[in-house]
């Protein structure tokens, strides 16, 4: 039997989601035999440790007899626990320089590391995240924002909300403006954004409809991958190619700059992906985006005027046209940022029952054994080394980047 350790989470601020929950836990234990569920005691957790112990899951300081452990976060490298297994997400894929000290500290600490970010189905697609509830929390922060903005309607904190229903039950009676919103994106994130926006009664139109009038009713469109980007040489647009050879694109964003007023960014970035817009594009007369919710939040990414990460307790900053620094939020010549980097952390609760289903559905019977697919093209790092699938990381964990 192997022993699966839930662990403290050890960032700052603390993030309070979990990986399994009370009533997740008991059910593996009664209906998979090969696991038993173990939970490090935390006093910061959205799950009690009392609720874990009640649930009939032993709750202790040391898990350091467990096999594999799961956490949520990048795990602090004085916490990491030699020879073990970890999930998490590490937020390495992506060569993030923050978390190269992390990168070498797992190999040394001989530890394999699987990270959620890299769990796939066969067709490429993610199999587990809190996609869904990071665009729920940063759609309603990026209303919010521009609310207070305006002035014309106030929305509260989603984290003063103790569920998802409780939060949709605000919405009740809300009286919008005739904004127009963009919306980027068709993945999880995005899916929650929409939630939020059929959820006020924003009405939804195709997006060249959307460039082309006003409309006296608050508005939003989504725009998708061929609304976004076209090959420079043709102006088409090829899903796969896209994904394998983004660098032969740009974007055709500009003309909504142009048209909207809150943008809801939900499109996955890396460095050859085209950005929306560059930097001076905001300087522009014409460009008169008020709001921009960067959900997926890449500082200087797909946003580039995304300046970085705030806090839950503080999610806006403004970002000057002219200078494009930072200031404070809602000023007459700023654009105000939303960006933050653990939104589900707002509905820790119902963001984590969520997690937890995926991962028992799609994952956890895979991690016994070695003849996994999905588990060996997720698993970054094995015996010291950085696996086939990671092994462009190699600079990147040496330092030498």
């Amino acid at each position: 039997m192997l022993r699966i350790g839930l662990i403290r989470e050890g960032k700052t601020p603390a993030d309070t989601r979990v990986a399994l929950t009370p009533a997740q836990c008991k059910w593996i234990h009664k209906n998979v035999t090969a696991f038993q569920v173990v939970v490090q005691s935390s006093p910061d957790r959205c799950f009690s440790d009392r609720e874990y112990l009640m649930a009939g899951v032993e709750v202790k300081d040391d898990i350091s007899d467990c096999d594999i452990l799961l956490g949520i976060k990048e795990v602090p490298i004085k916490n990491l626990i030699a020879n073990k297994t970890y999930l998490f997400f590490s937020h390495t894929k992506k060569m993030q320089a923050h978390n190269q000290p992390l990168m070498r500290a797992i190999l040394d600490k001989n530890i394999r590391l699987i990270d959620y970010e890299c769990l796939e189905h066969e067709d490429g697609q993610r199999i587990i995240g809190f996609g869904f509830f990071a665009g729920v929390v940063g759609a309603h922060n990026g209303m919010m924002a521009y609310g207070n903005r305006s002035g014309l309607f106030a929305l509260g904190r989603v984290y003063q909300q103790r569920s998802f229903r409780e939060l949709i039950h605000t919405y009740f009676g809300l009286r919008l403006p005739n904004v127009k919103i963009a919306v980027t994106g068709s993945g999880r994130v995005a899916h929650g954004i929409l939630e939020v926006m059929n959820l006020m009664g924003i009405h939804e139109v195709e997006p060249d409809e959307y460039l082309t009038r006003r409309f006296p009713y608050p508005v939003y469109t989504q725009l998708k991958g061929a609304d976004l980007y076209e090959r420079m040489d043709n102006g088409r647009y090829s899903r796969d190619e896209f994904h394998h050879e983004p660098q032969q694109y740009r974007s055709k964003f500009l003309p909504y700059t142009k048209q909207t007023d809150i943008l809801m960014n939900g499109v996955y970035w890396e460095k050859n992906i085209p950005r929306l817009f560059e930097k001076e594009d905001v300087q522009n007369e014409d460009f008169i985006i008020q709001t921009i919710a960067d959900i997926t939040d890449d500082e200087n990414g797909s946003v580039p005027i995304n300046l970085g990460d705030q806090s839950i307790a503080h999610p806006v900053y403004g970002v000057n046209k002219n200078t494009l620094q930072k200031t404070e939020p809602y000023l007459k010549d700023s654009i105000d940022i939303m960006a933050v980097g653990n939104l589900p952390n707002e509905l820790p609760r119902d963001a984590s029952r969520y997690f937890g289903e995926q991962l028992i559905k799609h994952v956890l019977e895979n991690l016994t054994g070695n003849g996994s697919e999905i588990i060996n093209k997720a698993t970054m790092t094995n015996n010291g080394n950085l696996t086939t699938y990671y092994s462009y990381l190699q600079d990147y964990a040496d330092g030498r980047l």
